[in-house]
């Protein structure tokens, strides 16, 4: 493979190959997507990380995203295990692509995997949503960014902060503050979603009259007493207003296999992964949002909808500091405690 010097940034009239992965992933690749295919010539390649229905196929279809060139079919595993079949396959496709840039996103098992094949097959990678820092290394996705950046050509911040970790780390070159694709992605969709989602209807709710949970980060849902925890706050506050909770596959799979009983009150709704845009509504009309998913701190956000983040830390600092956003950690009392300061 001929090592390629990057150029000075412009993603111009090149051969792109997108690595993706994850949901969170497929919602910031849309917009960028549709501008790659108006300058460039972009592989579209699926690791296979979210494999679900509701998790993957839907929102390709939602959202216009291209169909995959390549759906490498990984699945779940553990991170090793799943980072290394990822780089394996991945290094395939380069190796008879040759693509002149390979973009990945955000901090998933996914990102790493495509940084590192791209890397060591001494192609530019160009990182979307670097800089972020939750200075917790005992978190995976913390691990995935810091090194994704150290491998990257072109870093592009979402704001200011992210800008300023990379220069404290060494990391100038190549990095650019661009704003928040995320944010383009729910200007682009809420509408739609107000339009055509039918979700509060189905699921009997008043707009402003629930609270939405979700809980998907393993240093949650792989440590049954912090799960159990979260799951006693979330009971506590179902008894003053129903909580709608989407479980995430991994999630559900933790709750049967360790056979959370305690799950009892009827206004604790769990209910399956949904959409995109019934995600984005049911966003926009609840009460507040209990969540450990950086996304969603940061549509809440937009939204104006109040949130308390079931971490101790969040790399979307800017939320917290704005007053939008609570840390609450996992002690049910701190997130009882916050929903309603939240709610109030």
């Amino acid at each position: 493979m001929v090592c390629r010097q990057p150029d000075q940034g412009v993603l111009l009239a090149m051969k792109i190959a997108t690595v993706v992965g994850a949901r969170p992933q497929f919602i910031k690749c849309a917009p960028v997507s549709r501008e790659f295919r108006n300058i460039s010539t972009e592989l579209l390649i699926h690791t296979g990380q979210h494999y679900d229905g509701n998790m993957s196929q839907v929102f390709f279809h939602e959202l216009d995203i291209p169909k995959p060139d390549y759906n490498l079919g990984v699945g779940s595993g553990p991170h090793g295990a799943q980072s290394a079949e990822m780089l394996k396959r991945i290094e395939v496709v380069l190796l008879k692509e040759e693509p002149d840039y390979v973009v990945v996103y955000g901090d998933t098992n996914s990102t790493l995997a495509g940084a590192l094949a791209a890397a060591k097959l001494h192609i530019p990678v160009a990182h979307v949503e670097a800089g972020l820092r939750s200075f917790n290394r005992r978190m995976p996705e913390e691990i995935n960014r810091v090194i994704t950046d150290h491998l990257s050509s072109l870093l592009f911040c979402p704001t200011e902060t992210a800008v300023k970790n990379l220069a404290r780390e060494g990391i100038s070159k190549g990095v650019k503050l661009v704003g928040d694709v995320m944010y383009d992605a729910l200007l682009f969709n809420i509408r739609v979603a107000v339009e055509k989602s039918t979700i509060l209807k189905q699921l009997q709710l008043q707009p402003k009259a629930y609270y939405l949970a979700t809980v998907h980060r393993s240093e949650n849902t792989d440590d049954p007493e912090r799960l159990q925890a979260i799951i006693q706050a979330l009971e506590k506050i179902s008894a003053i207003h129903p909580v709608i909770w989407p479980v995430h596959p991994h999630t559900q799979r933790v709750l049967g296999s360790h056979n959370f009983s305690c799950i009892t009150n009827h206004s604790l709704h769990r209910i399956d992964p949904v959409s995109y845009l019934d995600m984005l509504l049911l966003e926009k009309e609840a009460k507040v949002i209990l969540t450990d998913s950086g996304g969603l701190q940061k549509e809440a956000c937009w939204l104006g909808v109040p949130c308390v983040t079931l971490r101790e830390e969040s790399e979307w600092v800017e939320t917290v500091q704005a007053g939008g956003n609570m840390l609450a950690g996992t002690n049910p009392d701190r997130i009882f405690a916050a929903a309603m300061k939240q709610a109030s």
